[in-house]
């Protein structure tokens, strides 16, 4: 896992919002190139979200995924691999709109990675899910990445994980759960936020 240090580190460029000269708020996409797979899949979008929301669940479908591990409200430890390989990294939630989008980083080091999912609602009543990833790996690592073949081994691997999340979710018909906060900058949105408090434990200001 990530040091503590890492999680306050400041992404430039990150898949997040921005305000154009129309004063239309927009989302901007990834920076340098990335890899980008599209599904749709047969159900309504807030289902499609709703599950997406649910990372423990990843394991019950993917083929790489073997743990998930809420470590604060926007932090999980994922655990992935092949065969008896596996590695554990941190991920932030650095954005996050139900129904509509979700932007993650990595907070290790090397390779660090960046992400985002968007949904959007198609005619039959379906959902199209695409999600966009960057590696951003150092030295060596990082020329090898950046090969035309790298890049489509790692289409190859989000289609796939995106189809079977597609048969997992048909199969159920509905989400098993659903986590609908909102996320700005990597913290948790609240509705109705506390006043705030004086030093003096339990006594509130004003």
């Amino acid at each position: 896992m990530a040091d503590e240090d890492d999680a306050q580190q400041a992404v430039p460029n990150m898949p997040g919002m921005r305000t154009d000269g129309d004063g239309v708020t927009r989302r901007r996409p990834l920076r340098k190139r990335h890899v980008e797979e599209t599904v749709e899949v047969a159900v309504p979008v807030r289902t499609a979200y709703n599950q997406w929301t649910q990372f423990k669940s990843f394991p019950r479908f993917s083929t790489v995924v073997h743990g998930v591990e809420q470590i604060r409200p926007t932090v999980t430890a994922w655990t992935i691999g092949y065969g008896p390989l596996r590695r554990r990294f941190a991920v932030e939630i650095v954005e996050q709109d139900p129904d509509a989008y979700l932007a993650w980083r990595g907070l290790e080091q090397k390779p660090s990675h960046q992400g985002e999912v968007e949904f959007r609602p198609t005619e039959p009543g379906g959902t199209a899910i695409t999600v966009r990833m960057l590696l951003e790996p150092r030295g060596a690592a990082g020329i090898l990445t950046r090969s035309s073949r790298v890049g489509r081994l790692t289409a190859r691997l989000m289609h796939g994980e995106l189809m079977n999340f597609k048969r997992f979710l048909e199969g159920m018909g509905q989400e098993g759960g659903a986590w609908r906060g909102t996320i700005r900058n990597g913290r948790v949105q609240h509705d109705h936020p506390e006043p705030p408090r004086s030093r003096v434990a339990q006594w509130p200001v004003g």
